[in-house]
This record gives C-alpha cells, sequence and structure tokens, in this order.
C-alpha cells in the first residue's frame, strides 16, 4: 500500500469508526505498527487535519479539510441522494428542509461531471405513508437532546393512561411505524421509547444530564451486541 493510500485510508478511519479510535486500532485497519501509525497521525496533522488525542487516549477527527466531497465516489453519492431523500419524506419539517439545504451545498462543491451524477441519481426513496406534513415539529425535544437537557413531559401509553415522567432524551428514532424518542426514565429507572406521538406536552428543565449521555446510550446499545 502506497503511503497516500494509507493515508487516505486512516483518514476515512477516523470518520468512520466510533470515536475516540485507539492507536491499536487505527494501525490494524490502515496495516502498519504503531509507532508508523503515529507518524501518520502527524503527517495528517501537519497538512492541516485536526485530529485531537494523545497515545493512550485514542484519536478524535474533528475537521478534515484534507478530505473534500470531490473524493466521493458514484455509489457513495447515490447513498447520500437515498438517505437525505428518506429524511425530506420521514422528517419534520426543519429536519427536511435541512436535508434539501445539505443536499444542495453538497452538490455545488462537485466538480461538473459529478454534480450531474448527483443531479440525476438512479436511486429514488418515496413512502406511502411518510408525510412531511403529519411529521410533528419536534425542534425542542432535538434541542434537549442537543443540550443534554432533561424533559418533564406528559406521556399518553397505548391504553390511554397518562403519565407525567422526567425523562433524559438520548436519541430521535425513526422507525417503521413512527417517530420515538429514545430516553432514559427517571421513574422506572431504566431505558424508554417514547412515541413522539403521544408526548402531549413537554417541557425543557434546568437539570443537564451532560456527562451522562455517551454512557447511556453505550449500555443501551450493548445490550443489543
Amino acid at each position: 500500500m502506497s503511503r497516500p493510500e494509507r493515508l487516505f485510508r486512516l483518514l476515512n478511519a477516523l470518520r468512520v469508526l466510533p470515536k475516540p479510535v485507539t492507536a491499536a486500532r487505527l494501525a490494524r485497519e490502515t496495516e502498519v505498527s504503531e509507532r508508523t501509525l503515529y507518524r501518520d497521525i502527524e503527517s495528517l496533522r501537519a497538512g492541516g487535519a485536526l485530529i485531537d488525542g494523545a497515545p493512550g487516549l485514542g484519536y478524535t477527527l474533528t475537521e478534515d479539510p484534507a478530505l473534500p466531497p470531490q473524493t466521493f465516489d458514484r455509489i457513495e453519492m447515490e447513498a447520500l441522494v437515498v438517505g437525505l431523500s428518506d429524511v425530506r419524506q420521514r422528517g419534520d419539517p426543519h429536519l427536511a428542509q435541512a436535508a434539501d439545504a445539505a443536499l444542495a451545498k453538497i452538490t455545488a462543491t462537485l466538480p461538473d461531471r459529478l454534480q450531474r451524477q448527483m443531479l440525476h441519481a438512479t436511486h429514488m426513496v418515496y413512502r406511502y405513508e411518510a408525510s412531511k406534513s403529519d411529521a410533528p415539529d419536534i425542534s425542542d425535544i432535538r434541542s434537549a437532546c442537543w443540550d443534554e437537557r432533561a424533559l418533564d413531559i406528559d406521556y399518553r401509553d397505548a391504553d390511554g393512561a397518562r403519565t407525567q415522567r422526567r425523562i433524559y432524551p438520548l436519541a430521535i428514532v425513526y422507525l417503521d411505524t413512527g417517530c420515538a424518542l429514545l430516553a432514559w426514565c427517571c421513574l422506572r429507572k431504566d431505558f424508554r421509547k417514547f412515541w413522539v406521538a403521544r408526548i402531549e406536552a413537554f417541557k425543557s428543565t434546568d437539570e443537564r444530564f451532560r456527562p451522562e449521555r455517551a454512557r447511556l446510550l453505550r449500555t443501551y446499545l450493548a445490550q443489543f451486541s
């Protein structure tokens, strides 16, 4: 493997692997020794890539100016079109608008030939049951997830019973049957998925759970590994 190819593979590994990525994992991905891996990290940093971390702590790519969108191949562009098209149909109005803006920005950075491929992608998405007009506006819930701020919610379950709960919102999940909020329920002391359509009222609180979100998500995902 040539050195440029190795550095490209290292950048890609930093983008796609769970962060922070250990030096040992990166060395395996690029098929080099850890000593060579450390030198490659410094080479990327010298080239302008912002890579946080150090030996023993792992590494996180925070900015990647060395890998512009022009490096997308055709199947990657098709994947972008499919993914963003699905967001446009299933997301709330703000998320759908953001998907349109993101696709336009990506397309604008491409050379003419690749722009034509993006604009005439062979993959399409259409969901008969998905309607942007029916999608609830979850901007405030999304902000609570971003800010890692607890919510007090009034929730109606499948039997019609209403409860009031304080939750730590972890992620918004789009499922086949609707949109759900994955959260830690302070009442039940466990993970719960709350259907957004059944959240009758909510308000943001002053309680923050910033130190806990990553750990809670890891714990939840570990249940399915």
